[in-house]
Order: C-alpha cells, then sequence, then structure tokens
C-alpha cells in the first residue's frame, strides 16, 4: 500500500493525517517484526490495528510513540518525525502501554497528580477522574483498584496532559465483560472530543464496534485496510452458515470423501464460498434462507448428518481467515 495511494485516500475522505507511518520495520536479527507498515490516521478517528499475538501491533505503536526507534522507514505524529523531534512527539500524545507498571502503594489522587507534575500544562485532576470513572476511588491505594480500574487509571494517566493523539494498546485484555464495556463508552466519549485515538487489538467486536478504520496486520505485514464495513463487505456475502459433519470427523484426510462433500456444499442455492476449518463447515452467502432451505434438502437426499447449526452475519474474522487462511486465535 503506497505512500501516495494512502495520501489521496485521505483526501478523498475529507480527513487530516495527524499520523503517518511510512515503510517503518522492525528486525530482530533474522526475524522480522514489522515489515515495511505504511499508513496515515486521520485527526480525531479512532485507528485500529487488529491482529493476532505477534502480528506486530506492539511494535509498530512503539515506533510511532517513539518508544522503539525504527530499523527501517519513519513515523511523524502531528508533523513532528519521532526519531528527531521526540521531545515535541511527546507533548503531543498519550499513551497506555500493554503493561503499565503503577506504584501500587500510591493513592490514586496521587499518581495522577505526580505524572501531571510531568508536563509545563496538564488538565485538572477531578474532572478527570470523573471522566474515567474513578472519582470515588481518588483516596484508595492502587493495589486494592480492579484490573478495570486500574486500565482505566492507566488511560487517566495517558490524558494528563491532554494529549492530541491517545495511543492504547490492548486495553480491555483480561478484563471481564462489564469492564470491557466500560472502556468502550470512554473510549466513544474521547471520540467525541475530538480526540484521535490508535488502538490495538485482537478482538474483533472491539474493532468493529470502535474503529473508523482498521489496520488488520499478520506478522509484521499490512493485510487489509478500510472501515469494518467495507472490509466484511469485500467477503461479497452478508451471512455465514455454520455446521459440523460428525460422520466426516473420522473419514481419514486422504479419502475422497471430504473432497466430494466440498463439491456438494460449492453447489449450495446462494453459497459464494465454502470454507472447512477443522471439523467446522462454513457457507457464506447473501441469500441465507436459500442457502439454508436447499442445504437442508442437499443434506437429506445425500444421507449427511449435520450438527450444531447456526447462522450469523459475516465478521471480520472471516475476513482474517480468507486472507490468511487461519483465524485470529489459531494465530
Amino acid at each position: 500500500m503506497s505512500e501516495s495511494v494512502n495520501a489521496a485516500a485521505a483526501r478523498h475522505e475529507g480527513g487530516e493525517p495527524v499520523i503517518r507511518a511510512v515503510g517503518l520495520e522492525k528486525r530482530y536479527g533474522s526475524f522480522t517484526a514489522v515489515d515495511r507498515v505504511t499508513f496515515d490516521v486521520r485527526k480525531g478517528e479512532v485507528f485500529g490495528l487488529l491482529g493476532p499475538n505477534g502480528a506486530g501491533k506492539t511494535t509498530t505503536m512503539e515506533m510511532m510513540e517513539g518508544l522503539r526507534r525504527p530499523d527501517g522507514g519513519s513515523a511523524f505524529v502531528a508533523g513532528y518525525d519521532t526519531q528527531k523531534e521526540l521531545k515535541k512527539v511527546k507533548q503531543v500524545i498519550g499513551v497506555q502501554l500493554q503493561s503499565t507498571s503503577l506504584f501500587d502503594l500510591l493513592k490514586v489522587k496521587e499518581i495522577v497528580r505526580m505524572y501531571a507534575s510531568f508536563y509545563p500544562s496538564s488538565v485538572p485532576i477531578q474532572p478527570l477522574l470523573q471522566d474515567m470513572i474513578l472519582e470515588e476511588k481518588k483516596n484508595d491505594r492502587v493495589k486494592h483498584l480492579s484490573g478495570g480500574q486500574k486500565q482505566r487509571l492507566a488511560i487517566a494517566l495517558a490524558l494528563v496532559n491532554d494529549p492530541q493523539v491517545i495511543f492504547l494498546d490492548e486495553p480491555t485484555t483480561g478484563l471481564d465483560p462489564q469492564a470491557r464495556r466500560t472502556l468502550w463508552d470512554i473510549i466513544l466519549k474521547l471520540k467525541a472530543r475530538g480526540k484521535t485515538i490508535v488502538l490495538s487489538t485482537h478482538y474483533m467486536d472491539e474493532a468493529h464496534v470502535l474503529c473508523d478504520r482498521i489496520c488488520l496486520m499478520d506478522r509484521g505485514k499490512v493485510i487489509a485496510l478500510d472501515t469494518p464495513e467495507r472490509l466484511v463487505r469485500s467477503l461479497h456475502s452478508d451471512s455465514a452458515v455454520e455446521f459440523r459433519l460428525p460422520q466426516l470427523e473420522a473419514a481419514p484426510p486422504e479419502g475422497g470423501e471430504r473432497d466430494r462433500v466440498l463439491g456438494l456444499l460449492r453447489g449450495v442455492c446462494g453459497v459464494k464460498r465454502v470454507e472447512a476449518r477443522e471439523e467446522v463447515y462454513v457457507l457464506y452467502t447473501d441469500q441465507l434462507q436459500s442457502t439454508l432451505t436447499d442445504w437442508i434438502a442437499l443434506a437429506e437426499k445425500n444421507g449427511l448428518r449435520f450438527a450444531d447449526l447456526r447462522t450469523r452475519s459475516a465478521t471480520l474474522e472471516d475476513v482474517f481467515i480468507h486472507m490468511t487462511g487461519r483465524s485470529l486465535r489459531e494465530s
């Protein structure tokens, strides 16, 4: 994906690039962690880096934050070169790291006040704690906070200097569903205030809900970059039908029965594509009712017993599997 294409896309969509990553590379010996990554992030958007663990998301973010020097390429934040103007970059960004070390014995208000002292100017502490739903915890010591509260505190610390750009690295990993939803609401409120947010995640639902655009990464490379809706539409299928075929699970992989069944599935009404994922078969279609009716009739005619049948909308996971041949969880 060339720099000129990205720039043209940004102008066409009416967005002003506030971050530019141009051919970023990071190598560790013979291993390439980030391989010529290029993209723009527009002012005021939530930009998602989505991919499995080890895809290069965190390393890419750290090079944009100026925390890690690239072996090739360059990154610019608010017009500042992260290698040559790091001091200025630090003034305009806020960073929540994947694992933030906090001072457990300090009180919440004390640690926020301490971080605020690192900057020439900072936001008022009480409204910040209110925004992060931490005002009632301001006199509690950090070690007594729950996992979700610690994550909200880490985001509060990233916001004390009122940054233009906020980097959130896997902010909801390990949190329970309620705590994740609370953080989602906070991120959407930050976006509503005009903040530019770069978010890394391996949760598809999170990326779909929060992100204006998603940069899908795998093995250090950008494999797709678009809005969640366009990425899913690229499958040319609105829906998916999933099921197991127990009678084939014990069949030898070199046998011809699986190939025969796959041929039958490709002929089901409305099916655009068929995928076999271990023991699960997936039919992609934009004619869900016709596909279901025809598949059930075909299964009965050919003596195929199916189990765990379900229908669903196509997802970003399907996009990733289509492009890489494996799921985010397997990677």
